[in-house]
């Protein structure tokens, strides 16, 4: 589809969805338009029911962090129109506890997609028919792609032989002293045998031998 062709529907949509819709742009080729949190439903149904835009599929939804807004995440969605050979963006806003309005009675793909927003970052989706965690473990705390979570987590899942059942554990991330080669991407297969081409390499005998070479003028 050609820039015109984004910019005719740009103009259609701003006149049909004049209410609904807070901010539109084309850029790099690809439309998105962000809309209120409360009319998602009106212009997700709009987008797949009228005839100039027929957006038959949502591909994806998704979920971005931005922890020093008062509204932090964003929820995109992804559509495609077969029969116009086009795609679309659509944002909306939310925080922590104000939930979203799930679409899966529009688009049935949206079950697993908004489970995953919800595992990942917490958006509640109101309405959805089974929204439990799809991709961390039950009982897991947090949400593991928001930007304040912990790097290594709150907790491990493991299996004790001695109670003979899964436990979770605080995360221990004890680690010895280790001796990094950073000369050779080959670290930890010292006792491989020479493969076919090594022997046009030339290694240097130190890291500062390499380092000198370097800052030679």
């Amino acid at each position: 589809m050609s820039l015109q062709d984004l910019k005719d529907l740009q103009s259609y949509l701003k006149t049909a969805l004049s209410k609904a819709i807070l901010k539109s742009e084309i850029s790099h080729g690809e439309f998105a338009i962000t809309v209120r949190r409360e009319s998602v439903r009106e212009v997700l149904s709009f987008l797949r029911d009228d005839a100039a835009c027929n957006f038959k599929q949502l591909v994806d939804v998704a979920g971005v962090d931005y922890p020093t807004r008062d509204e932090r995440f964003d929820v995109v969605y992804h559509l495609l129109s077969l029969n116009h050979n086009i795609r679309i963006r659509v944002k909306i806003q939310t925080d922590e506890k104000t939930p979203v309005d799930s679409v899966v009675d529009l688009f049935s793909t949206a079950n697993w997609f908004e489970r995953e927003v919800w595992d990942m970052y917490g958006v509640y989706f109101r309405d959805h028919p089974d929204l439990r965690r799809i991709l961390t473990d039950y009982g897991f705390a947090g949400h593991p792609q928001r930007k304040d979570f912990p790097l290594t987590g709150y907790v491990e899942v493991r299996y004790d032989e001695e109670q003979r059942r899964v436990v979770y554990e605080p995360v221990k991330l004890s680690q010895d002293f280790r001796r990094f080669d950073f000369l050779s991407p080959w670290e930890g297969m010292t006792d491989v045998q020479t493969l076919p081409g090594d022997e046009k390499a030339h290694k240097p005998e130190s890291g500062l031998e390499l380092i000198e070479e370097k800052v030679k003028p």
